[in-house]
This record gives C-alpha cells, sequence and structure tokens, in this order.
C-alpha cells in the first residue's frame, strides 16, 4: 500500500520523531522496516525459538514458542493494520518485539522472578522488553540497544494502553523520558495511547494466544475437542466444519476451526475499529493517542465470550496438574540459579558476572536477573544441571 493509499490516522516513516541516536536514512527500507530488520536480527529474538508460552521447550517440537507466538502475532497484526488503511511495517515491528523481554518458563518464570526482585527494583516482562531493545541488545559500536523509531519504542511499552499510572511501580520506573545525543528529551508520553498499529499488535496477541492455546490444549491431551463444543467461538466453529466436512478426522477438525476461529475474531476487531473511530471522530495519530478509549478493540459481545473461553482454559488447562507440575519444577530452577548467582557471582559469564560484582545488592541482583531473564527454557535446565548436579564430568 502506497503511503498516499493510508488512512490520515496512520502512522507514516517519512514523519517519524527519529531515533534516540540519530542515523542517516536508509536507502532500501522505511524508517519501520529497518527497525523491523533490527528485531529480527537481535539475539533476545533468536532467543524465543526455546521459550515458551504454556509448555516447557523440550516436552514436544509441536508447541507453540515464543518465537513461533510472536511470528504469529506479527501475520495477524499485520492483516489488521492492512485491512485498516495503517502502516503494516510498524504494526509487524511491534509485535515481533512485544515478547521479547519474556524470561523462561512462560508465566511461571516471570512470577519468579517478580518474587526474586521484590526489594530490588522489580520485574516485569513489559519492561524488560523495552530494557532489550533500548538498552541490553548490544550489537553496534556506536549505542547500547537497537536505536528503533520513537514510534516503535513507544509501542513496544504502550501497546496495551497508557502506562503513567505504572510508574510508581519498582520495575516501571526506568520508563521515563530520557535525552537523545541532542540533549532533548524523548518523551514517550506514557500517559496517553500508543498508535494504532500498536494497538493491532495488541488485539493480535490476544487472537494468537487464545486460538493457540486451544490447539495446543487439545494436542497435548488436556482438553478434547467433545470439551469445546458447549464453548463460546470455538464450539459453533467445530459445529460449522462438522457440518461442512462430514467424517472429518479429528486432526484437521482441530486445524480448521481454529482456523475459522481466528477469521471470526479479526472480523469482529475490524467492525468494532471502524464504529470506533466513526464514533469518536478519529482522523489524525493525534485523536488515536488522545482518545478516551482504545480504538482497536473486540465487540461487547465478543468480550464477553472470551470471557468463558478464558476461564475454561484457566481451569482446565493452565492449572492442570501436569502444567502445575511443570511450573513447580521451573520457579525451583529459576530460584535456585537466582539465589546462586547472588551469593557466587563469579559462576555466571563474565559479561553478567562482571557487573553482578558489586556490594550493591540491587545492582547486583538486576545484573542476576537479566542474565537468568535472557536464558531459554533448555539453557536454563542445562546450566541449572551443571551448577546443582555432582557429577563434576558434568562440566568437563
Amino acid at each position: 500500500m502506497s503511503h498516499s493509499d493510508r488512512a490520515t490516522y496512520s502512522e507514516r516513516p517519512d514523519q517519524t520523531l527519529g531515533r534516540r541516536f540519530f542515523e542517516p536514512p536508509s536507502r532500501t527500507r522505511t524508517s519501520f522496516a529497518r527497525d523491523r530488520d533490527r528485531i529480527i536480527h537481535a539475539t533476545a529474538f533468536r532467543r524465543l525459538k526455546e521459550k515458551t508460552q504454556v509448555f516447557v521447550a523440550h516436552e514436544g517440537d509441536h508447541y507453540r514458542t515464543r518465537l513461533t507466538h510472536s511470528l504469529e502475532v506479527a501475520q495477524i497484526a499485520r492483516s489488521l493494520a492492512h485491512a485498516l488503511r495503517l502502516d503494516d511495517d510498524l504494526a509487524e515491528t511491534i509485535a515481533l518485539a512485544h515478547d521479547l523481554g519474556h524470561p523462561p518458563f512462560a508465566h511461571a518464570g516471570e512470577d519468579e522472578l517478580v518474587v526474586q526482585m521484590a526489594g530490588h527494583g522489580g520485574f516485569d516482562h513489559n519492561v524488560q522488553s523495552f530494557r532489550v531493545i533500548t538498552e541490553l541488545e548490544n550489537r553496534y559500536p556506536q549505542f547500547d540497544g537497537l536505536n528503533l523509531s520513537w514510534e516503535t519504542v513507544e509501542g513496544v511499552i504502550k501497546h496495551n494502553g497508557p502506562v503513567s499510572h505504572r510508574l510508581d511501580e519498582p520495575a516501571w520506573s526506568v520508563v521515563r523520558p530520557y535525552r537523545t545525543d541532542g540533549e532533548a528529551n524523548w518523551d514517550l508520553r506514557l500517559g496517553t495511547f500508543a498508535s494504532l498499529e500498536a494497538q493491532c499488535a495488541a488485539i493480535a496477541d490476544d487472537i494468537a494466544y487464545n486460538n493457540h492455546d486451544v490447539d495446543d490444549g487439545v494436542q497435548a491431551g488436556l482438553i478434547t475437542l467433545a470439551d469445546l463444543d458447549q464453548i463460546p467461538i470455538i464450539g459453533p466453529m467445530l459445529a460449522s466444519v462438522r457440518r461442512d466436512w462430514p467424517g472429518i478426522d479429528e486432526r484437521m477438525l482441530r486445524i480448521e476451526a481454529v482456523r475459522r476461529m481466528i477469521g471470526v475474531m479479526v472480523e469482529d476487531v475490524l467492525a468494532e475499529t471502524a464504529r470506533r473511530l466513526e464514533e469518536d471522530r478519529i482522523t489524525s495519530t493525534e485523536d488515536v493517542r488522545t482518545a478516551r478509549r482504545t480504538m482497536v478493540d473486540f465487540s461487547r459481545s465478543m468480550h464477553g465470550d472470551l470471557a468463558v473461553l478464558r476461564k475454561f482454559l484457566f481451569e482446565r488447562m493452565y492449572r492442570h496438574y501436569r502444567v502445575n507440575r511443570t511450573r513447580s519444577q521451573a520457579r525451583r530452577v529459576l530460584s535456585q540459579l537466582f539465589e546462586l548467582f547472588m551469593a557466587e557471582p563469579e559462576v555466571m559469564p563474565p559479561e553478567w558476572g562482571v557487573p553482578a560484582l558489586t556490594d550493591d545488592r540491587t545492582q547486583r541482583a538486576r545484573a542476576v536477573c537479566d542474565y537468568i531473564a535472557g536464558m531459554t527454557d533448555r539453557y536454563a535446565i542445562e546450566v541449572h544441571q551443571k551448577l546443582f548436579s555432582l557429577d563434576l564430568a558434568l562440566d568437563l
């Protein structure tokens, strides 16, 4: 889509607020496409391949990882942005970056780091994603982080809405205006909404994880298709597939029903977003940021149906005893690693261990947390085995 075909409330790469550190524009890519490429080449992005959503990476190669999830979110976000005549590169970029700060072992890993970092500045995966792209990625000699466009950084930290009310939380204290190389403040306007492109990434995240958690839960044997027949959204999709394809096998039934469920949710978002844009008379990017509500959203009826689906998944899948066992093991692994690294930072790799060699417990804890948060599931398990196994030959 050419820039002239974009909606008036679309972000425009030729009108970006720029990067924290000045760089000449790319000859071959827009600013937002360049941001996307930097994220794809980032170390933190590659690590997503062995960080999981619900299941631990070694449990099976057909379950979603953070990487496959991020790619699914990016595809949905780009499709939504295209249909709404927005900048699809920016929507895709924010979607690809939204999970970069997730630690190993899904939500169990985050829960444990929250406990370990209490009193040391806290932990939040959204803030960690922000720190990855602005500080922790180290790939360029002239700056820390990826030096992404203002609109991308804003979208990463604000894609779920304004965050100024969270700045009193310890983990969020780092998300404040900071200096550019020109000494000006790079104000992310934390009390406003982010762009429509960022909102597309946020709603695409909801669409993707609700659908793939159903898919993965059935494949794992935690729930059955029969269990889902009376559940809103997915139940009607199963019935429609059976009507269209009598005698269809269970595998194809699951795949087709999930595909249709994604389509129904996308169409609901497009209709509701168009209604809100018209009702609230949104005509510019400034209107989007100062609006009274999120513009890209589900309808009220879809929100109600999703609440039922999420309640079902929480009770039947997320708290299944097999998942609880994995969560318990994961939290023990991270708890023991954190305690050991705090006591003996010299056993950490130099790039993490050297910053941890300080008497300031909070600075040490942050270095330990950053190291652990960057681990994949597999690497965390391997490091734990090496450090806690009595078989010294393991580390020779």
